[in-house]
This record gives C-alpha cells, structure tokens and sequence, in this order.
C-alpha cells in the first residue's frame, strides 16, 4: 500500500506526533509512505525526536514551503501536486483543517486519489472553516474524527455527512512511555526535587485552547491549602502569551512555585518525575498529552471537555471547563489520597491505555480503514 499523509506542519503538537507515530509504524510494516507538510520546515520540528524515538526507516518528507499569501499557496499546491503525482499513493490521509483542505484539492487534481480527512479537535475553527468542510466534502472518501464528541459537533454543523463519519481515537506509544523508578529519582533529582514537595505536570501548546490561565488560577487555589504543591508546566507559545501567561503568575502569587519548561523532547522522563497530571484546556479532540500520562502510571485532573471522558472512562477527576475552583478541589483531592491509592490509580489508567489505545491497536484500525476505501 502506498500512503501520502498530508498536514500543516511538524510543529510539537498531539496531531503531529500522531501522524509520525502512524506512518512510521506503517513504513515499519513494509508500506510506502511519504509525509506532505505545507509549512517550511520550523525549529521545533518533530521529525528528529520521531527518528529517536521508533526504531523505524527514515521517513520520507517533503515540506512544500507555503507562506500566509495567495501567491505562495498557489506555488505550494502545484508542487504538492507534482510530489503526489511522482508518489503515485493509492490513497491520501490528511489531517487537521489546512491538511484536511489541501488533501482533498490534491486528491482530485491528481487524478481522483481516494482521500481521507481527520479531525484532531473538536473545534477547528468558525463558520466560514465549517462552510469549507461543508462545501468539500464530497472530496472525501471518509473523514474520521479523534473522538465521540468531536465526530458528533461535525455532523451536527453539517460540516461532514453522517453516512461518511467515523471515530478512530488517538493512540499511544506505550513503548516509549513506561514507568521506571530510576528514571523517576534521577530526574528529580535534576529538577531540584526536595523535601515532601507534589509535582504536578501540565503539557501542552501554550495556546488558548489548553486554558492556561483557568490553571494558574486553580493552582493559585490549591496554594491555599497546598503550599507544598509545584506545578511544571511544558510547551511552548508565541512570545507575548508566554509574557502575558507570567505575569498572571506573578499576580496570583505562584511565579516561584511553577517552572516554564518550554518546549521538550524528554516529555516521558518529565511525566515519570511528576506525581500527577492536569489538564485545563477549554476545548479538545482526544489530548495525546493525557494518554501518554496515563501510559506512564499517573493520576490525572481534566476538564471534561472533547474526548477526555472517553480515554479516562473516569468521571471522579473531571470536572468543567473554565472551573478553576473545581479544579483547585480535584487537584486537593489527590494529593489527599495515601501514595498506594495514587499508586492504584495510576495503574488502572495505564493499564487502560494499553488496553484500549496503544499504537499498535490503532494502527491495525486505520489500515482496516485503509482497505475498506480501496475495496
């Protein structure tokens, strides 16, 4: 099978380590793949973490350099044309709503190239994104969504047809995220771990989807009756919500009690030192963030927003968005909880993840997927 996967960029994101995931796991199974990416190639781009972190043939990528102006666009689709046309796939999975768009425009100008759109959010955008994946639909074969929710928002905006819809959640490579006691101390001790202190772990784009500020908030709270708790937070955002995020730090009281990790290729050491996870986001598609904390044996907080109901299956630590007291009381309530309870816990919610969403079992599924349309 010959696969072109196409999406905006290699930036640190859920949607594009999924991406990397899935076609290095299909190009370990003997398929051809090349990976289409319309932005040039960032600083913070994935591809070299990828390459240390599957045991994998080199990926075949070629970034189509497109810039924020109609001329640009123009130049980039028809050599992402020419490119899809050397390839010659048998079918073209796109992902996110740029991905999603360009897929479908190559598939058709390629010579009718089968194409399959994913959603990674559950919201990607307003009216006039929605009245585009309306208005091109017919383009695509299928367009799968990352969770229930997301699946349910799309053909409810009648942004996808129901009869074409389906639900593949993200998955895990659990073999890069496992628990390890050495692993664990050593990292804390180069964190400057001491004394009895809780760790708490966010990860995630410093963006307004993750919600940032409901955590500094609810983390605020928990000061009060917490003054033991650390908070790391890891990503990166552009310079002024970096600021802006900092300084409400600084407000609240909290600006020594949190490390700005920035952005890290070493997220599975960092989660294995931290004691717990929090997600504060106010909208998601299925977090990979989330399942990877799980994956490494840990309780976690979130808001029940996208698909986190469906990857925890736990309604104990969830509470709703834009909440922070809730939050605060949640996060409370887990570090109340004796190390074996958080022990028990944090074993059920990886033994979740290998059960229900490792890598391996979701990419048997979209090649399942995969035949289906070629059929």
């Amino acid at each position: 099978m010959r696969v072109a996967y196409i999406l905006t960029s290699l930036g640190v994101g859920g949607a594009e380590r999924q991406v990397l995931w899935l076609a290095s796991r299909m190009a370990r199974a003997g398929h051809a793949v090349r990976l289409v990416i319309l932005l040039p190639r960032g600083a913070e781009d994935l591809l070299s973490e990828s390459a240390s972190e599957t045991d994998s043939p080199s990926l075949d990528v070629v970034y189509l350099g497109i810039q924020k102006n109609p001329w640009s666009a123009l130049r980039g689709l028809a050599r992402g044309a020419s490119v899809i046309r050397q390839f010659g796939p048998n079918l073209i999975h796109a992902h996110n709503f740029h991905g999603n768009l360009v897929g479908r425009l190559l598939g058709r100008l390629c010579g009718g190239v089968p194409v399959i759109s994913t959603i990674h959010n559950v919201y990607e955008g307003g009216r006039l994104r929605m009245l585009a994946y309306r208005i091109s639909d017919p383009l695509s074969r299928q367009t799968i969504a990352v969770s229930e929710a997301a699946c349910e928002r799309y053909t409810r905006l009648r942004a996808i047809a129901v009869n074409k819809s389906g639900v593949v959640a993200n998955g895990i490579e659990t073999d890069n995220f496992h628990p390890s006691l050495n692993q664990r101390n050593a990292m804390r001790a180069t964190m400057g771990v001491t004394g009895k202190y809780f760790v708490w772990i966010a990860v995630g784009r410093l963006a307004p989807a993750k919600d940032y500020p409901n955590l500094l908030r609810a983390f605020a709270a928990l000061q009060l009756g917490q003054p033991a708790a650390r908070l790391w937070i890891v990503g990166a955002g552009e310079h002024s919500c970096t600021n802006e995020l900092q300084s409400l730090a600084r407000n609240l009281g909290i600006e020594d009690k949190i490390r700005w990790l920035g952005s890290r290729h070493d997220v599975a050491t960092l989660l294995d030192a931290a004691d717990a996870f929090v997600l504060a986001s106010a909208w998601e598609g299925m977090p990979l963030a989330l399942g990877e904390a799980m994956a490494m044996g840990k309780p976690v907080v979130a808001t029940d927003v996208g698909g986190v109901r469906e990857m925890t299956a736990e309604s104990n630590w969830l509470v709703r968005a834009g909440n922070s007291n809730a939050l605060a009381e949640a996060m409370a309530r887990i570090m109340a909880l004796s190390d074996t309870e958080r022990l028990r816990i944090g074993e059920a919610a990886r033994a979740r993840i290998l059960q229900r969403f490792s890598m391996e079992a979701k990419t048997r599924e979209w090649e399942e997927i995969y035949r289906s349309v070629l059929r």
